[in-house]
């Protein structure tokens, strides 16, 4: 299957000839990997060759495709040099590697005839193109792993406590500070500004349920100018939209709103994930404001968006909008209304889907329906079921965001209820 053309070549070419798209070789490489989520985007830059195969990588798609390795191997190193000679010649990539060097012989040839006060030494030419070769090379390896990591950690929690997953992305968050600080063609910088978005909006994700309010809104605001370098509205739509669950979740709805409403104008008409978490986010926070009418339009906005995305857009993760996360934002914003007969609908909708441990997405649930059952008047009931999912949750989540919500409902209840779930907090 070797295409002399590149790693980008073959990986098109191979999945054409299976009469596939994107998505579906996508759930292909995921099935591979045991289920593990696997974005067609990150396809997409590899046929592209916007982003190179690393390592890693390489034993996946050689069993897919059904290549030995070592041919993987060869056809991203063919790429790679492809893409130096492009950048020392600005040659167009439909030329070739011959014709490139070609092209630098001619160009180096001409300027040492027209130059009458230099004279061109042997083999000096040569020297700096192999090591700005070798230079680009190394950045070029950073960067991968970079997209690498970013694909690897915007998956989600998968049962892992916030605190674990931050001290992974630790050693991660250096190396994007490293490379930040290099000089970089504009093209790369703005994919670079864009991973440096989407990696620090995920620590800001965490550190927001960690409940670190001051750090989640220091790393929101790097995401947000990120992704403004970056030009990509839908990173920094999504980036707003979960920068306003900061305030959302921990007092300040009206600040939420006007951060969810920036992110749904970002978002734009195209239905996409960052535009339907805006709507949702932004239903949430009208909700704990008091407009529900306002609320209820978001909602509406949410669901319309909600039916029309698929695919990346639809995925698990922390940039998708899958149906589950849908459901999980409307049990709110209705449990906010008080309106709990939808709440109800949407609380069991969610955890129908959730088939993942998701620990804080259930025991949030659950806090949903206990604040329910309280504002359908049956305190007692409520109070047992939020004491129960405490006893329940482990030590490692018993702060941060489901604290903040068990603490709302505490605040909800009354008398003899509101004291039984204040010893169990105590405790």
């Amino acid at each position: 299957m070797m295409a002399p053309d590149g790693i980008g070549a073959m990986l098109r070419a191979a999945r054409e000839s299976a009469g596939r798209t994107r998505e579906e070789q996508a759930l292909v490489l995921q099935d591979a990997q045991d289920g593990r989520w696997f974005d067609p985007e990150n396809l997409k830059r590899w046929e592209t060759e916007r982003r190179l195969p690393v390592p890693a990588w390489h034993a996946l798609l050689a069993d897919v495709y059904g290549t030995p390795v070592e041919e993987i191997a060869k056809a991203v190193r063919l790429s790679r040099q492809r893409r130096r000679l492009q950048r020392l010649d600005g040659a167009d990539s439909s030329e070739g590697e011959e014709g490139t060097e070609v092209d630098r012989r001619r160009f180096l040839g001409a300027a040492a005839v027209a130059t009458t006060s230099v004279v061109a030494l042997p083999g000096l030419a040569e020297a700096r193109q192999g090591i700005d070769a070798a230079l680009s090379s190394s950045d070029a390896g950073d960067l991968a792993y970079l997209d690498g990591a970013f694909e690897r950690h915007r998956g989600g929690y998968r049962g892992r406590p916030p605190a674990v997953v931050l001290a992974e992305m630790r050693g991660d968050l250096g190396l994007l500070r490293d490379v930040l600080s290099r000089p970089h063609a504009a093209g790369t910088r703005a994919d670079l500004a864009r991973t440096a978005a989407g990696i620090t909006g995920l620590v800001a994700i965490i550190q927001h349920d960690r409940s670190d309010q001051r750090d989640a809104h220091g790393w929101f605001a790097t995401a947000e100018q990120a992704a403004r370098e970056s030009g990509d509205r839908q990173m920094l739509a999504w980036a707003l939209a979960r920068h306003a669950m900061v305030p959302l979740n921990y007092g300040a709805p009206r600040s939420a709103a006007d951060l969810a409403m920036r992110a749904r104008a970002e978002a734009g008409q195209k239905p996409s994930a960052a535009a339907a978490l805006a709507a949702a986010v932004t239903a949430r926070a009208l909700a704990s404001a008091g407009d529900h009418q306002g609320a209820l339009r978001s909602v509406a906005d949410a669901r319309l968006i909600a039916e029309r995305i698929d695919g990346s857009q639809a995925a698990d993760t922390w940039f998708g909008y899958p149906l589950q996360k849908h459901h999980v934002h409307l049990s709110q914003a209705f449990t906010l209304m008080g309106r709990t007969r939808e709440a109800y609908a949407e609380q069991e909708a969610a955890l129908a889907l959730t088939t993942s441990p998701s620990v804080m997405t259930r025991a949030l649930l659950e806090m949903d329906a206990a604040a329910c059952l309280n504002a359908d008047g049956d305190s007692a009931a409520a109070a047992d079921k939020a004491v129960g999912i405490w006893a329940r949750l482990p030590q490692a989540y018993r702060e941060g965001l489901v604290r903040s919500r068990a603490e709302a409902l505490h605040q909800a209840l009354p008398g003899a209820a509101h004291a039984r779930l204040g010893e169990a907090l105590a405790s």
